[in-house]
């Protein structure tokens, strides 16, 4: 086992990327992975905003295998682009409220009242509608010493149709054992629905000209939850069981995602919930691995845990493909389709209209927590 000194991961359109600490020099001040501090520097939305560096006493900012530094998550060099939401989409690396995934139609009911939300997938609201969405919206920012980020949001009751002032915090933690650690946490003042997650894309071979068919994939899951061509859980639940969704047993993705099955060409690839085997009686065990992800080419070696019911995994379906081929990202590079895997913890997408699945209800006498963390090692 070689010591896995770093890993660089980016927040999105938060505008909450890693920065080392500030100096007035001459020369770009760079991250490891070569990110210019400066490039994030700036106000939007009346804050000010910056590129943040969260380490570990191992070093821990961008993965390094014998020495080279290797970047393994997607994104953009600079603030314009992440802020620019019309012409730079795909979420890179945001933290995603007030609901993550999909709610079909943009329309549930919570007690005796249907609310219609912001639409901004067709006839569809995805994570949180239109583009002011949390993912859009810039948090007010602590950094506590050099391994934990604390992220705050008040989002006002209505916004976007949801009901209920949330004030809801997200604290980033890298620990000494190589993990990045995520919780959310939230309060209402009034009942509302809340479903939190990362958005972070990865490609753990570095090489992001290239798919990442060769990334090996591993699902705790016996089940999943099929979608129809609007990516809308149809309501039933499935058994992986001898189709292409079934990655109980590790496999490149490669191996199955150009598959005829109705569920892969759908989508084009996977974008779909899985049914996670550590969530039980109502809890989720976030001491067991509930998916993996590992690259042949440099050994990383990821693994997440995450105490909710479901992750949902999404190839890069939509990166490469029309006008989105031409969009230029971190390193001058334009990223091709299936380039990486995102891997979401949620509970079940359109879960408030099936109220036979585990609802995402926050009450103002109850606190919202949801938790994910990826530890890095190499094999």
């Amino acid at each position: 086992m070689k010591v896995l000194k770093g890993m660089l991961w980016g927040l999105g359109a938060a505008a909450l990327l890693f920065s080392a600490c500030e100096q007035k020099v001459q020369a770009p001040q760079l991250t490891v992975s070569g990110l210019d501090v400066a490039k994030f520097d700036t106000t939007i939305q009346a804050k000010p905003v910056k590129l943040y560096t969260l380490k570990n006493a191992n070093g821990m900012e961008v993965c390094i295998k014998d020495g080279k530094p290797t970047d393994v998550v997607l994104g953009f060099d600079n603030i314009a682009q992440y802020a620019d939401t019309l012409n730079s989409p795909s979420d890179y690396g945001s933290s995603v409220g007030r609901y993550a995934n999909r709610i079909k139609e943009g329309k549930f009911t919570l007690g005796e009242t249907e609310y219609q939300l912001k639409k901004n997938d067709g006839p569809n609201c995805l994570h949180g509608g239109g583009n002011t969405g949390w993912m859009h919206q810039v948090y007010d920012a602590e950094q506590i010493g050099d391994s934990i980020l604390k992220l705050t949001i008040v989002a006002a009751d209505g916004e976007n149709g949801f009901p209920g002032k949330v004030m809801a915090v997200t604290t980033y933690k890298v620990t000494a054992d190589n993990i990045l650690d995520m919780t959310w946490e939230a309060e209402t003042d009034r009942p509302t629905i809340i479903n939190q997650t990362n958005h972070n894309y990865y490609n753990l071979s570095g090489d992001f000209t290239q798919a990442g068919y060769d990334q090996v994939l591993y699902v705790n899951a016996d089940n999943f939850t099929p979608s129809d061509k609007l990516y809308i859980p149809t309501g039933e639940i499935k058994s992986v069981e001898g189709t292409p969704m079934d990655f109980r047993t590790p496999h490149a993705i490669g191996d199955s995602i150009q598959s005829d099955f109705d569920q892969i060409q759908n989508a084009t690839g996977y974008d779909h919930n899985f049914c996670l085997n550590t969530y039980k009686d109502g809890k989720g065990d976030d001491t067991q691995v509930c998916a993996s992800l590992y690259s042949p080419k440099t050994g990383i070696f990821m693994e997440m845990f995450t105490n909710e019911p479901g992750v949902q995994v999404y190839s890069g379906n939509f990166q490469g493909v029309g006008a989105d081929a031409d969009i230029i990202r971190k390193h001058g590079l334009k990223y091709p389709k299936h380039v990486s895997v995102c891997l979401e913890s949620q509970k079940y997408p359109d879960s408030p209209n099936h109220p036979e699945w585990i609802q995402p209800t926050l009450n103002p006498d109850e606190k919202y927590y949801s938790h994910a963390a990826y530890k890095f090692s190499i094999k």
